[in-house]
């Protein structure tokens, strides 16, 4: 079983932020679990090369997610249903890079997914077939980078600032209000907003408030010992009710509940903790 952080080759970096890849196989006849998973600042193009992922939102009934899926800046927690045999490779993309790639206004993609072989056509399709047929995902990885490279290469747009804000809104330190972004982009705060939404899926307020959010959420998975309280001030918050506020926003739970909720995802029947912070290099760049 695993479940771990790569980092990317250095041509990708620019470009991709990560690649996570997850693999799980469960007992015949065991009851397959779901995870809810919360909002984090991140767009990705994730593969299922084995049993496919299905996802539903606020109750609604599940869809089954295409093999290969470019998902959208999520503000909402998405459950993911998982199949027997779950092989996920998940690339997280640098603020901007799925923009730059595609040239998808990405506020279409904000809380959803397509098909990536609808945007990508044949090329993609190949590259699905060659993942499925693969003994194991070591064997995917290099596939999928020669795959990533090839589509850098014919990027439909250029970098912008507002990329560099959705970089700066990743790093821990002080929240900076949006005439402050807007300095540092040398742009309008109308003009800010508007090109993050175009290229991130969310405007820089709501995509600060995820960050964040997400910093908290991580650093209670990695050290369960930590109070609520200490949690929320280590991740810039005022008070333990600030943070609580955030949880409500983003997955309509308490910090505890919602945690609780966490310790029962599938990773956590295999001894896994999906805390980030551990990306290592990919097996190709070990040689």
């Amino acid at each position: 079983m695993l479940l771990q952080d790569f980092l990317p080759s250095p041509p990708l970096r620019d470009y991709v932020r990560l690649i996570q890849v997850i693999h799980f196989v469960f007992p015949a006849g065991a009851a397959l679990p779901f995870k809810a998973y919360p909002p984090r600042p991140e767009q990705c193009l994730a593969f299922y090369p084995r049993d496919a992922e299905a996802v539903a939102y606020d109750g609604r009934p599940k869809v089954t997610r295409p093999r290969a899926a470019l998902i959208g800046q999520h503000a909402v927690v998405s459950n993911r249903y998982v199949g027997r045999e779950f092989l996920a490779l998940q690339v997280v993309l640098q603020p901007g890079a799925l923009y730059r790639l595609t040239g998808l206004p990405q506020g279409e993609l904000t809380n959803t997914f397509i098909d990536a072989e609808a945007v990508w056509g044949a090329e993609l399709r190949q590259l699905t077939a060659r993942l499925g047929s693969a003994a194991g995902w070591p064997e995917m990885l290099p596939l999928l980078e020669r795959f990533l490279l090839g589509r850098i290469a014919r990027r439909r747009a250029a970098p912008h600032p507002a990329d560099a804000v959705g970089q700066l809104l990743l790093r821990p330190g002080p929240r900076l209000g949006l005439d402050a972004l807007a300095d540092y982009a040398c742009l309008s705060p109308r003009q800010l907003d508007r090109q993050c939404v175009q290229r991130l899926g969310v405007g820089p307020a709501l995509y600060a408030r995820i960050a964040r959010f997400d910093r908290a959420f991580r650093l209670k998975n990695r050290q369960p010992e930590l109070d609520w309280l200490s949690v929320a001030v280590a991740c810039g918050y005022h008070d333990h009710q600030h943070l609580a506020k955030d949880y409500r926003a983003f997955t309509g739970r308490s910090p505890g509940a919602f945690y609780r909720q966490d310790t029962q995802a599938p990773e956590r029947g295999f001894g896994l903790v999906e805390a980030g912070g551990n990306a290592k290099l990919l097996p190709t760049q070990n040689v």
